[in-house]
């Protein structure tokens, strides 16, 4: 039996393939504005694809807000115009997956304004949480331990403590491929996982103290191999 391996690559042309004939449906009348989709079912038999290629082409859909489901009743096709609706499935066909640097990239933009604003809005609920990833960072560095996962979940507590869900959101989306990839492109050698401890400690502090401009350039300070991984800056 020849076992097919369908790749990332493979999958998305599916999913494109997918979100073109919804938006076909639209455009020749068969779907309007705020009219509920067929079921997966219909979907897949009518497009020749499984049905879980239709559910992750629909749940890309419903994530850029162009369709809506409602526990219960179905999913809903977003009440804004054809041509807007074109527009942004048109973007959203062209849509690459990113490349780690642009992930970094965002990460840096991201951080910056998530720990000003974590320094005015942080609980002392969050002061908690950042202080047990903090520490669980420092016990794995000082016993010469992997701890990427551990200094990612610090900077999640961070985003939590931003009291923006938007900006949470985006980290959270983000951090998995940055998981993965961080080893792989050598960004930052073990030994500078030691320093790691007191420029998170510094954050901590100015996050605790509730002095945004001090988190922002401690954050910096902290990124400084990041910056010069994008940017090439020597």
């Amino acid at each position: 039996m020849k076992l097919e391996v369908i790749s990332k690559s493979d999958n998305r042309e599916v999913q494109n393939s997918i979100i073109s004939q919804i938006r076909d449906l639209i455009n020749y009348k068969n779907l309007e504005p705020g009219d509920k989709l067929p079921s997966e079912r219909s979907l897949s038999e009518k497009f020749s694809v499984s049905r879980s290629s239709v559910r992750d082409a629909i749940q890309k859909l419903e994530f850029y807000g162009l369709l809506k489901s409602i526990p219960q009743s179905g999913t809903f096709v977003a009440n804004i115009g054809v041509i807007a609706m074109n527009g942004m499935i048109d973007d959203i066909l062209r849509l690459e997956d990113p490349d780690f640097k642009s992930l970094v990239e965002t990460r840096i933009l991201l951080e910056l304004k998530i720990a000003r604003l974590a320094a005015l809005r942080r609980t002392d609920e969050d002061l908690r949480q950042m202080s047990e990833a903090l520490e669980a960072y420092s016990e794995k560095v000082l016993k010469g331990e992997d701890a990427v996962q551990e200094d990612l979940l610090f900077h999640l507590a961070i985003a939590k403590a931003s009291g923006n869900s938007s900006l949470n959101t985006l980290m959270l989306m983000i951090t998995p491929e940055i998981i993965t990839n961080f080893e792989k492109h050598h960004v930052c050698d073990k030994g500078m996982a030691r320093s790691g401890i007191k420029e998170h400690q510094d954050i901590f502090n100015a996050i605790k103290d509730q002095n945004p401009l001090e988190a922002k350039e401690k954050v910096k300070v902290h990124f400084k191999t990041l910056y010069q991984y994008c940017y090439n800056i020597e």
